[in-house]
């Protein structure tokens, strides 16, 4: 088949991480793949381009925010080289992966001719206004979508919610490759990564905005010193909030024991010198960085969001805390601290349960299974 997946903007984030897992697995059975973005936030293309054996375009229709009349001509202009693409490369399935693209690469899919049209839905988005989860909802009802993928059960019901039909949903679980074992020493990996050897890593991975809810983890952090004086709070990831909770650190005189690590390519290093991986998300759909978390091998403490309650089992892979109670999430990560056999135990059951159930070969089967079903049903 030929597969065109598209999504809205190059930057960290699981659903992109998700799209390139996609691309690479589908290359590496024989299909004709190519990437799409809108445009690129951070500067990546280069660097996904030179990682990757499928070719990613960047068709720079937007430049940022308070750029009115300029955005529009570039909008407009990627609109038409969408459908110019499409049009001369006869696609067999194109896929999208936030409502911004459904919303956008879909109707001009459907204008195309492009035969099978799936659009995805990664959880709730922060700001969407109800009018465009109606015209959304509208899209994926009256066929410009043949099929609308949700990532979690909780995610199926949130597209329900915003009024898509239950008969267009199909439930496909977010999928990773599996971290590898680490084949040098605990010590070496920790020495790589800043960490001093003695030192007890809580982690957390994901971008700093509100809905991460980083600062509940800041907050939490003072309670769990008073017991585990040597514990270091590691958070990796950008975004808009860096200046609010490096205030919050200083503020509380954790500047020697919380740091933000910014944006790494060395999230595998810390994940192998970790002693526990927090989520305090405020929702979720269904983490990628849990997933590569508990396939480290890393006891988990995180809120019972959607999705995550259906990857976490409560006491075999870690622990659950409601969302935003940073006096429960520093008894659970003490909890944890407390008891190393424990830890080890839940996170060896963790890494299991990952390679078992949320693989990106179990993930990329179910998609092409669906796009080999929508081909045969259109013709």
């Amino acid at each position: 088949m030929k597969i065109l997946l598209l999504g809205t903007q190059m930057a960290t984030g699981g659903a992109q991480k998700v799209l390139l897992d996609q691309a690479r697995w589908f290359h590496e059975r024989g299909h004709k793949v190519s990437v799409i973005f809108l445009y690129d936030k951070e500067g990546l293309h280069e660097k996904w381009q030179a990682l990757s054996p499928v070719p990613i375009i960047n068709l720079k229709a937007f430049l940022g925010y308070g750029q009115g009349i300029k955005n529009l001509a570039l909008f407009v202009n990627g609109l038409f080289s969408l459908w110019s693409f499409l049009r001369r490369e006869k696609f067999d399935v194109i896929e999208t992966f936030t409502h911004d693209s459904n919303l956008t690469a879909l109707p001009i899919a459907w204008l195309a001719r492009v035969p099978v049209r799936i659009a995805t839905h990664h959880g709730v988005i922060e700001g969407f206004s109800r009018w465009r989860e109606l015209a959304h909802s509208w899209m994926i009802n009256h066929n410009i979508a043949h099929k609308l993928v949700t990532v979690s059960q909780k995610t199926y019901e949130v597209a329900l919610s915003e009024g898509v039909q239950a008969e267009r949903i199909l439930v496909i679980q977010n999928g990773i490759v599996p971290q590898p074992l680490e084949s040098r020493s605990r010590l070496e990996v920790r020495k790589e990564a800043g960490m001093d050897a003695d030192d007890l890593i809580l982690l957390a991975v994901g971008r700093l905005v509100y809905q991460k809810a980083h600062q509940v983890l800041v907050a939490s952090t003072p309670a769990v010193l008073k017991e585990f004086p040597k514990a270091k709070v590691l958070i990796c990831g950008e975004g808009v909030l860096r200046a609010d909770l490096q205030s919050q650190i200083e503020g509380l005189g954790l500047s020697h024991s919380v740091k933000l690590l910014g944006k790494s390519d060395h999230v595998a290093s810390y994940l192998a010198g970790a002693d526990i991986f927090v989520l305090p998300s405020r929702w979720e759909g269904l983490p990628i960085a849990l997933l590569e978390a508990m396939s480290a091998g890393l006891p988990c403490v995180a809120t019972k969001v959607e999705g995550v309650d259906e990857v976490l089992v409560e006491g075999v892979h870690g622990l659950f805390v409601p969302v935003e109670n940073p006096a429960a999430l520093a008894e659970a990560i003490l909890q944890l601290l407390r008891d190393p056999e424990t830890r080890t135990k839940m996170g060896m059951a963790a890494r299991q349960h990952i390679s078992r159930f949320y693989t990106v070969d179990r993930m990329c089967q179910q998609y092409l299974d669906l796009m080999l079903n929508c081909l045969n049903e259109n013709k």
